[in-house]
């Protein structure tokens, strides 16, 4: 983990210390900026010398380069990095995501700027490098500030410019699960759909944090190039707050790719609500805060046919529509044919891809008897209508006892996977903690 062998005290240091500003020499060198900026070094004897990494005057550097600062004859004390996005990059790269923009609220207020780029110290604190990658098409300041063992400060400014990303190579968040504002169940893993595959998954993985009040450990799965999934190792701790916050820009999603913004995503976990339904039984208990609260008769498919079998496994719920027409034609069976139906239903949840829902079903008259249906949960009208008013995308339900298992990429069956096996599909192989001091691995690629 970014910082972990450094006290969290240490690990991110503030802005606004006043210090004696030094000349430094302007040099421009290749792409990658590997050459430094040095100050202070044998002027007044004891002075510490800075240097500064991608070095002062440089273009065209590399985003996901890392900036280093090192301090000789002394302690860093306090690194800032501003950065000034080309108003004409920023123009070509709008934000087309779900997720909050850096600085942005959806209410207006302001949040935290997920643009700061954060460092971590060295354990004797002679050595400063960035968590994080830098906007593409910017230019950037880096004020560093040490003192020596008199307590004298020392500041050097390097100043640069990033390589813009090109046309046709700009990561973009294309959407994402859930936005925030939105208050879900404690099933509710994070979602993240781009607009260009991956490649550099690990590296794209590291760039993405997620902090919660009750620290859990997590880790990201990808489906596909271009969907990653966060989940926690268990169901979250109710009636807290998440905020994810989207590193992107700067990270080289793949050979040449280049994230162009960084997102924040805030969402709060709402009560515990987790239903389970026994297949043979015919019935939904519904548990709040490890209370039974509701028990209902349902009604389950008839088991005929594949297509016709209520998925068994741990199913979370995805979204709800007050009034529905299904149509077998979207599962594979044409309306025409004997099995084939289109039927208007009310208060219909979703909770899977294979066209699972609960809903309201007046013409089964076999509720809490027998299983009947095309494969979904046929409810009273009243009961289905409770059960939509209080579903909440990402609460958890439960179904035992029929012959097909829930897929892991069926809707969000996220939860079929153990957590060891969860890990194992993880790019980095490591456990996230959500404490926010950071995440497992490197977000940089190398000097070349």
């Amino acid at each position: 983990m970014k910082g972990s062998t450094v006290p969290t005290a240490y690990r991110r240091l503030g802005a606004g210390m006043a210090g004696l500003t030094l000349a430094l020499t302007a040099a421009c060198t290749g792409p990658d900026g590997a050459d430094t900026s040095t100050a202070g070094a044998e002027a007044a004897g004891d002075e510490v010398k800075i240097a500064i990494s991608p070095e002062d005057g440089t273009t065209k550097v590399r985003p996901n380069l890392p900036v280093t600062v090192t301090a000789d004859g002394g302690t860093i004390t306090d690194v800032t990095i501003e950065q000034s996005q080309n108003t004409e990059a920023d123009a070509q790269n709008p934000a087309d995501g779900e997720g909050t923009e850096a600085g942005e609220a959806e209410d207006g207020e302001d949040t935290p700027d997920v643009d700061e780029v954060t460092g971590t110290l060295n354990e004797d604190k002679t050595e400063w490098v960035s968590d994080w990658n830098l906007i593409p098409g910017s230019d950037i300041t880096v004020t560093a500030l040490a003192e020596n063992e008199a307590g004298e400060e020392t500041e050097v400014i390097s100043e640069f410019s990033t390589l813009e990303a090109a046309p046709g190579q700009r990561l973009e968040l294309q959407s994402n699960f859930p936005t925030s504002g939105q208050e879900v169940g404690v099933g509710m893993p994070v979602i993240v759909n781009f607009d260009m595959p991956v490649e550099n998954k690990a590296q794209v993985e590291n760039s993405m944090e997620v902090t919660s009040e009750e620290t859990v450990e997590g880790a990201w799965n990808w489906f596909g190039d271009k969907m990653a999934v966060f989940r926690p190792k268990e169901y979250w701790q109710p009636n807290q707050d998440v905020s994810v916050d989207l590193h992107l820009a700067g990270t080289e999603a793949s050979d040449g790719v280049y994230g162009v913004k960084n997102y924040r995503i805030d969402f709060r976990v709402s009560r515990e609500q987790i239903s389970t339904i026994e297949n043979d039984e015919y019935t939904m208990v519904v548990e709040r805060d490890g209370k039974q609260i509701k028990s209902f008769p349902i009604s389950n498919g008839d088991g005929s046919t594949r297509a016709y079998t209520t998925t068994s496994g741990t199913h979370l719920l995805m979204e709800k529509y007050e009034h529905l027409v299904m149509d077998s034609s979207t599962v594979g069976v044409p309306v025409d044919s004997p099995d084939g139906y289109k039927l208007d239903v009310n208060y219909a949840v979703r909770f899977s891809n294979s066209g699972e829902f609960t809903h309201a079903a007046p013409w089964n008259n076999r509720l809490g008897q027998a299983n009947l249906s095309h494969g979904c949960t046929n409810m009273s009208v009243a009961d289905a209508k409770w059960y939509f008013e209080n579903a909440l995308m990402g609460d958890v339900l439960v179904i035992n006892g029929t012959d097909r298992q829930l897929e892991v990429d069926n809707g969000w069956g996220y939860w079929q996977r153990s957590w060891d096996e969860w890990l194992e599909h993880s790019e980095t192989g490591e456990a996230d903690t959500t404490d926010g001091n950071g995440t497992p691995g490197d977000v940089h690629g190398e000097a070349v």
